[in-house]
């Protein structure tokens, strides 16, 4: 029997009031877990504790959560049948799959992603792994705080149905990742803010590699600018790193390789570096690159994880340094945490150049927002400008 554990006798949640998080998953196990630590949290409180996606759906407008983390595979309605009826009953709702590393799970997860779910997360195979429950412990924490939190901030107080623009343009050719939508009042306050922070030049130097990192709200990010990247993959390498676990990483590949028309595969070990393909980090391995003898070669790093990330992005752009120097060019797109500044600022006293993507158009202005208020920065710009500006430099621009 499922139990809601809070009531919502308050019709709307205001932006002082916790967080309200409705757990979804079949397992009693999980499902405690996850209350659990919820419940420990001083700024969010679970509103409710369900079986079931037909108890969620049934119960939603009820319980009207800010935040529902859904199980992938469940009886009576699974996590990907419930997801639509959840976000036509709730727009606004910030949907969090959860499923454990498997392939078929992980396709579904990028289904979920492109029917309007805000992130995923890997389940541990097991509870009992000390280490694996820390980090889905960690990262689900963090990304209730971050996606629902931007949640309360950009949305109108009338929860259940809010009125929205799209923030970025749908992917040519292939069914997009759905992107979350922001009202209109915060897209104008959000880009005011990230007009404010200060720019530096580009480096004067043309450049001969494209660095890209990103994390949360990446995979949609990733599809839409490597869409239109077709000139600058086919003149320089493109290495990316998204925070993604392992298998993941390898779907994630071959949705790059449709969206750019152009090969991209997970990066293996020794590989050499060439122009024309996209080269991603594998889940579970940091990425890095090295020379060896006149050629430039992948580096796999089985290390601890950085930033709290395995794959982690300041890794590999500080790497790049020692191949490319100020011929190096960083992207940092959507993402919670800082990773990507420290070896941003190491492109940069290197005589590379750094862009990010802007606020408003971000699931969570936390990675590039840690390199804009840094000051590195020679561009912070909404995501469907990116590519855009990455043509006209690897096509000598300057400016």
């Amino acid at each position: 029997m499922s139990v809601a554990l809070a009531s919502s006798s308050i019709p709307s949640s205001t932006r002082h009031e916790p967080l309200r998080v409705m757990v979804v998953d079949d397992s009693v196990v999980i499902r405690g877990m996850i209350s659990r630590w919820i419940g420990s949290e001083p700024d969010m409180v679970v509103a409710a504790s369900l079986r079931t996606g037909l108890e969620a759906v049934n119960q939603i407008e009820r319980v009207n959560p800010d935040v529902a983390v859904l199980d992938i595979e469940m009886p009576e309605l699974d996590g990907i049948a419930a997801l639509p009826r959840l976000l036509a009953k709730k727009k606004n709702l910030i949907i969090i799959m959860a499923s454990t590393l498997t392939r078929r799970n992980a396709e579904i997860s990028f289904k979920a992603l492109s029917l309007g779910a805000a992130d995923y997360i890997p389940k541990p195979e097991s509870t009992r792994e000390a280490s694996a429950a820390d980090i889905f412990h960690h990262d689900l924490i963090q990304k209730i705080r971050a996606l629902g939190g931007k949640a309360r901030r950009t949305s109108p107080m009338s929860p259940m149905h809010a009125p929205a623009v799209p923030s970025i343009a749908p992917i040519p050719e292939h069914r997009p990742l759905a992107v979350r939508t922001v009202p209109a009042p915060a897209l104008a306050a959000a880009s005011h803010a990230s007009a404010q922070l200060a720019r530096r030049a580009f480096s004067t130097q043309m450049p001969k590699v494209l660095l890209i990192g990103s994390s949360t709200g990446g995979p949609q990010a990733l599809m839409s600018v490597v869409a239109e990247l077709g000139p600058v993959i086919d003149r320089c390498p493109v290495l990316i790193t998204q925070h993604m676990p392992p298998t993941f990483t390898t779907i994630l590949a071959e949705h790059l390789a449709r969206s750019s028309r152009r090969p991209a595969h997970e990066a293996v070990d020794g590989e050499p570096v060439k122009a024309g393909r996209i080269y991603l980090a594998p889940g579970g391995r940091h990425m890095k690159v090295a020379r060896h003898g006149a050629e430039t070669v992948i580096v796999l790093d089985n290390g601890p994880p950085v930033n709290f990330c395995k794959p982690a992005v300041d890794p590999l752009f500080s790497s790049a340094i020692e191949v490319w120097q100020g011929a190096t060019l960083a992207v940092i797109l959507t993402g919670m945490g800082s990773d990507g500044m420290r070896g941003g600022k190491e492109i940069v006293a290197a005589g590379g150049s750094v862009m990010a993507q802007d606020e408003a158009t971000s699931v969570v202005w936390g990675m590039p927002g840690a390199a804009a208020n840094a000051g590195i920065c020679s561009a912070i710009l909404p995501l469907n400008q990116i590519a855009p500006k990455l043509v006209r430099l690897f096509a000598g621009d300057r400016s």
